[in-house]
């Protein structure tokens, strides 16, 4: 019966909670606030009324209680007759032999700093907003509870502090509203009025960098018009540059010796992708590109040559300033040649070389095999023995048989490359040439065009000339000196 009593009873919307409450677990930062006031804080709890739930979590009851908390604290400073001069000025305190002491200490630049961060919070929430968000309600210490910190931006008054120039004379002008403009007595003053866009510049120009030398604009009504403003903020901001620059022209260029940051990234990432197994030394340079010897990667194509040349070609240090000739009438690249873009120009001339010579390959004339193509970087077959790339015709130590060979098969070469790959050399010279296992190779053919180009035969008869002059050179000697 008592237990269908007991079952028979209603339940309660709100139950009491009993008198004996636990002790309330604070956030950071506010155990020196309730610390040492816990005690008679816990007492007052426990000899109020029980109260419900709802009331117990509405915010007017826990700012009551707060307030509460920070009254007895404060009593039992002044009961316990402690100095709150020594708590506020943590550095000028000596007495630190009493642990409490050193425990509200400690408490209390917890409770700054975490007040300082919630400042900073708000600062940033709010930003340059006209209606501002408090966080008043959130911080620990009280107003009496000592100063703020340092870094706390100081009140302003604007009423009475003092002003520039600049902004008293911006004071006595209208305000001009989002349409643009605002009836000012009998007259319309819009946003581009001479005075207030001259004055508005004057003041830009005072905010420029300390490196600039602007003067006292603010000594007198200094006016500038927007043409002198913008001139002057651009050289400003070529100077920064110019300043801040860690890396000159010739530094980003490829170079006789060396090779931009750009340049080593393609080879590494070739290398990183096993297309070259390592890069050696410098075979040779000219007026448009240097040349690397290198040492291919593993592949599936056993006959391929272990060796080969890397053509990495020069983008800014070049003496080849004549290459828009050879590409600018060639129909197969004339609607991508641009002026402007450097790079994208060397990129397009390596394209143009590297389909020549596999021209060249179709029609069986000896020269290097292209075999891959990167930006401006283009990987070829090596021409040479034992490492040692083959001498040009040039420098090479031929017989009079020997040359008579070399004539005769350059003839051919350029017969073949007329009719068969329909191409111009346009700079065949015995520079261009290489001398290998009793052989002529053609190299260099970068510049070679069409016959359908309105200077082919103009580079045809210039090609000619030179391999006429090689017909009569004369042959060396042993030690490979002309006589």
């Amino acid at each position: 019966m008592a237990a269908s009593a007991e079952l028979a009873q209603p339940m309660l919307e709100n139950p009491p909670i009993s008198n004996t409450l636990p002790t309330p677990k604070l956030a950071w930062g506010g155990a020196g606030m309730a610390g040492a006031c816990g005690a008679a804080a816990l007492v007052s709890s426990q000899k109020e009324s029980s109260i419900s739930f709802r009331d117990l979590m509405s915010e007017d009851v826990a700012k009551d209680i707060q307030e509460k908390e920070n009254e007895a604290y404060c009593k039992s400073l002044s009961d316990d007759k402690k100095d709150l001069a020594n708590l506020i000025n943590l550095k000028e305190s000596e007495d630190t032999t009493d642990d409490l002491i050193l425990a509200q200490m400690l408490q209390y630049e917890y409770d700054r700093e975490y007040d300082q961060q919630l400042n900073r919070e708000e600062r940033q929430y709010n930003g340059n907003s006209k209606v501002s968000v408090s966080f008043n309600k959130f911080k620990i210490c009280p107003t009496w509870y000592g100063p703020d910190s340092d870094d706390e931006l100081p009140e302003v008054d604007d009423e009475n502090r003092a002003i520039d120039s600049f902004e008293e004379r911006e004071r006595g002008e209208p305000v001009i509203p989002a349409c643009g403009y605002v009836k000012q007595g009998t007259k319309f003053v819009t946003k581009h009025d001479l005075k207030i866009c001259g004055r508005r510049n004057a003041e830009r120009i005072m905010n420029l960098p300390p490196g600039i030398n602007t003067g006292d604009g603010g000594g007198f009504d200094m006016n500038l018009p927007n043409k002198v403003f913008n001139k002057l903020y651009r050289s400003a901001l070529t100077d920064m540059r110019r300043k801040h620059r860690v890396h000159d022209k010739v530094e980003k260029a490829t170079s006789e010796m060396a090779l931009d940051p750009k340049t080593r990234l393609v080879i590494f990432k070739l290398v990183n992708n096993a297309v070259l197994e390592s890069v050696n030394g410098i075979i040779s340079t000219g007026k448009e590109a240097v040349i690397f010897h290198a040492q291919l990667g593993e592949n599936e194509d056993k006959t391929a040559p272990e060796d080969c040349a890397v053509k990495v070609f020069k983008t800014t240090l070049t003496d080849f300033k004549t290459r828009e000739r050879y590409i600018r009438d060639d129909y197969r690249f004339k609607d991508r040649m641009t002026k402007n873009n450097t790079q994208k120009f060397i990129r397009l001339w390596a394209e143009k070389e590297y389909h020549n010579l596999r021209r060249l390959q179709s029609a069986k004339i000896p020269s290097p095999e292209p075999m891959f193509i990167k930006q401006h970087v283009l990987l070829m077959s090596f021409i040479g023995s034992n490492h040692q790339a083959a001498p040009k015709l040039k420098e090479a130590c031929l017989s009079f048989s020997d040359l008579c060979l070399a004539y005769d098969q350059v003839v051919k070469a350029m017969k073949t490359m007329f009719h068969g790959c329909h191409l111009v050399h346009a700079d065949l010279s015995e520079y261009n040439i290489l001398w290998h296992d009793n052989k002529c190779w053609i190299i260099d053919v970068g510049q070679a065009v069409e016959p359908t180009h309105p200077r082919a035969l103009h580079f045809l008869y210039r090609d000619c000339s030179n391999i006429i002059k090689l017909k009569n050179m004369r042959p060396t000697r042993s030690y490979g000196v002309r006589v």
